[in-house]
């Protein structure tokens, strides 16, 4: 995870929006590989709670991790909007590896130009905002630009490396 500033000149583009606790975030969208309606999810053991465990896609097991949970929202029951966001993320090491996202809804694709965003404002030093990229106004709305790396976050990707089918010796 990069802890320098990005500013709105780099930023620009295309991001995949999704609502989350009646509020929108955004994620560059090249690092969207699909979206899928919710199915069923095994629970993993001893993992935090706002994981909520894997999915097998297509032959592939991947972790899901709920969005709502992961910034400690209230919960809320999975309903006809709630769909998983498949990104891939960058682990520390360097691999990328696709991970489901649960949100609440994904509301569209859109293009974001310099002017639209803006510098994640400073909290002060007790509050962390790495994983904010910046914030972006579209039609009167504001949307929280995610670093998605960021919000999974690197000791996170440690403990996920457990969920890797052991391969028999």
């Amino acid at each position: 995870m990069s802890t320098e500033t990005k500013s709105p000149d780099t930023l620009a583009g295309k991001y995949l929006t999704f609502a989350l606790h009646r509020e929108s975030y955004g994620v560059d969208v090249l690092k969207v590989r699909e979206i899928i309606r919710m199915t069923s999810i095994t629970a993993v053991p001893q993992m935090p709670d706002f994981i909520r465990g894997v999915l097998n896609l297509r032959g592939k097991i991947i972790p899901v991790m709920d969005l709502r949970r992961r910034f400690q929202f209230p919960p809320q029951e999975d309903n006809s909007q709630t769909c998983i966001v498949v990104a891939q993320v960058r682990l520390p090491d360097g691999k990328v590896t696709p991970m489901g996202l649960v949100v609440d809804g994904v509301e569209e694709v859109i293009n974001l130009n310099k002017a639209d965003i803006e510098a994640t404002p400073d909290f002060g030093g007790q509050i962390c905002t790495d994983y904010i990229l910046g914030i972006a106004k579209v039609k009167g709305v504001v949307k929280a630009l995610l670093d998605i790396d960021g919000v999974v976050g690197a000791d996170l990707l440690k403990n996920l490396r457990n969920l890797a089918p052991a391969t028999a010796a």
